[in-house]
């Protein structure tokens, strides 16, 4: 989707002298993309001169973190709100999570965005929590509380994994216990997220069970009992055979929001038969392509569509890599590449979650993939970057 001959130059390592591509030919929408339902993971960037240190609270940038949200509505797409994209569990405490809740839930009404926010436990010290059953009352409760600040801001609750239930639960009818009783007390329908354990480790045998097969055994049992409580499923394990099989058996009415940014392309296509919606961080990266695409699916140009977004594959596929968990390192250093925010800072110091030769590979897969805006001030910054790291 782009044409050679920016005429920018940059000295790369391992790419010697590297001339940067045109931008890609990306649009935003005359009107509301209907084929798909998609949410960009949004991230969230930290005050100039916050302390972002590990275990400091987080100290937002709250007109460049809205100022982000209002660009990715800007295309078409909706926002998924406080997920893992926006650091929680890796540094975005519960008080800046509230708050980050509340402002774009204002923020979202007032351009008619969609908005989709996650509620957890991530308010529970792990240590504090008990065992057993008051254990899992102090999760249930946890979970409550937070889905009343996503229902107070207007948004769409989505039910996120927990740590502190993976902690607390000792079989899957814990599991089934503790979802169940939320899912009956919810007064509309919400989406259900099934983070792997590759995106955060304590997540390992969710479900009660490190077999998947088993594990997707209580998930569908759980969908089955509580469907009309349900709107769509998450489903991050980067396994695009498990979720097909998945999104066959749905209970009618279910939706998959795909949330492997390995696969996507394929995913939000579909086989004829099926085809997966978007809640995916990798959106957040892409999304002027993620948005063009799916506009080309409203007009039935399919085959353009799949071409737009395989393009974007080998992007998302680098972002993504082991340790995966870090993500969101190359998600802010785009943004930052791109011109959407003053430094590239994260929350908790997360900036050194990738080496310098991952994000120069980042830097030129999203050149070739049409996704640096502004080819010169993306080379500048990128060599403000390398001289910073001792790199000439």
């Amino acid at each position: 989707m782009t044409s050679a001959g920016a005429g920018v130059l940059l000295d790369l390592p391992e790419h010697g002298s590297y001339e940067l591509s045109r931008p890609g030919s990306w649009r935003k929408p005359d009107l509301p993309i209907t084929s798909r339902i998609a949410y960009a993971a949004a991230h969230v960037v930290p005050a100039a001169a916050a302390d972002c240190t590990p275990g400091a609270p987080a100290q937002l940038d709250w007109d460049v973190t809205m100022a982000y949200r209002h660009e990715l509505w800007s295309y078409g797409l909706g926002v998924a709100e406080a997920m893992d994209t926006a650091q929680r569990g890796m540094g975005l405490d519960w008080a800046a999570t509230r708050e980050l809740i509340a402002r774009s839930g204002r923020e979202a009404a007032a351009v008619g965005g969609r908005l989709a926010c996650g509620a957890g436990t991530d308010q529970l010290d792990l240590a504090d929590v008990p065992g057993g059953a008051t254990g899992l009352a102090v999760v249930t409760d946890a979970y409550r509380e937070q889905i009343d600040v996503v229902r107070n801001a207007g948004a769409e609750v989505i039910l996120m994994a927990s740590r502190a239930l993976a902690q607390v639960a000792q079989s899957p009818a814990d599991y089934l216990s503790v979802y169940g009783t939320l899912l009956a007390q919810v007064d509309r329908p919400v989406i259900l997220h099934w983070l792997g354990e590759m995106f955060d480790p304590a997540l390992r045998g969710y479900w009660g069970d490190t077999d998947i097969d088993a594990a997707t055994a209580t998930f569908r049992e759980l969908l089955g009992t509580h469907a009309d409580k349900i709107d769509g499923v998450k489903v991050s394990l980067l396994d695009a055979g498990h979720e097909v099989a998945l999104r066959r058996a749905l209970p009618a009415g279910v939706r998959l929001y795909t949330g492997d940014d390995f696969n996507y392309p394929e995913l939000i296509i579909g086989d004829g038969a099926s085809h997966s919606d978007a809640l995916l961080g990798i959106f957040a990266a892409i999304y002027p392509a993620a948005s063009t695409a799916l506009q080309e699916l409203d007009a039935g140009n399919t085959a353009v569509a799949e071409d737009i977004l395989e393009s974007t594959r080998a992007l998302g596929r680098h972002i993504f890599a082991a340790p995966t968990y870090y993500y969101k390192t190359g998600i802010a250093f785009l943004s930052w590449l791109n011109g959407h925010q003053p430094g590239f800072t994260m929350v908790n110091g997360l900036t050194a979650g990738r080496s310098v030769r991952h994000l120069c590979e980042l830097f030129v897969l999203a050149d070739r993939a049409g996704l640096l805006d502004d080819p010169h001030m993306a080379a500048d910054r990128m060599r403000m970057y390398l001289t910073l790291n001792g790199v000439r």
